[in-house]
């Protein structure tokens, strides 16, 4: 999962990825509001760390501001020193999902982090997931479209059930070259990016994801794509 932690201070910015680092999450730091808010806009994080005290911004207007720009609901976990009950109202009301009071204790922020997105992100079972006409198992590789099977690549298949498993969530480009193709740094994302393009044209062709099919895979501009289902029945009679 991919984790952005907001912190004006360094050394818990390098705690907290201390922490979460092993557990498997790709933690990206951030020391200032406005960086993370530009971020935001063009990529996909899966859980949001933030500090209640920061440079141009607090935590709680962070929040708010993410709950009411941002198309996805990301989880958020707010750090604070305050133990007061209004405070922790405060932060609850902005849009934090959790809170969690400083000093940082290394076994509390790994098992609030894996609550949250245990909540956020419920498990896939092994087997047998369906979105309407389109059938996965993947414990085989398999797809079937209306019960006949579908033929693609490893790559493709893997792209293919990474965005019916995220249904109207804007996944970046980086975030699908990490997830399918493992792939993190700058250099190698921008020489797969035309790879990127051509699965997923592939994919949007072998599963014809067009509105009249009830799923439309499209472009987000500057971000990346995103698989929404579509009212079939209201689009005929638009």
């Amino acid at each position: 999962m991919r984790i952005a932690v907001l912190d004006g201070d360094g050394e818990e910015l390098a705690l907290i990825s201390s922490i979460l680092r092993p557990l498997g999450h790709d933690c990206q730091a951030f020391t200032r509001g406005s960086a993370l808010q530009r971020e935001q806009l063009r990529e996909t994080f899966d859980l949001l760390v933030l500090d209640w005290q920061l440079p141009d911004t607090t935590g709680p207007e962070f929040a708010r501001w993410a709950r009411t720009t941002l198309k996805d609901r990301v989880p958020m976990l707010l750090m604070t020193q305050r133990h007061e009950e209004e405070d922790i109202v405060e932060g609850l009301a902005a849009g934090a999902d959790d809170i969690i009071v400083s000093p940082i204790r290394a076994g509390e922020l790994a098992a609030r982090v894996c609550a949250l997105m245990r909540r956020a992100y419920t498990q896939q079972p092994p087997d047998d997931q369906t979105w309407g006409r389109y059938h996965f198992l993947p414990s085989r590789q398999r797809l079937e479209m209306d019960g006949v099977p579908v033929v693609l690549t490893q790559k493709q298949y893997n792209l293919a059930l990474l965005l019916f498993r995220n249904m109207g969530r804007v996944l970046s480009r980086r975030y699908l070259l990490e997830s399918v193709w493992g792939i993190s740094s700058a250099m190698e994302t921008e020489h797969m990016s035309r790879s990127l393009d051509t699965h997923v044209s592939r994919v949007r062709a072998a599963l014809q994801l067009r509105p009249d099919s009830g799923y439309r895979l499209a472009a987000v501009y500057g971000q990346g794509y995103c698989l929404e289902a579509v009212d079939t029945e209201a689009s005929s009679l638009a």
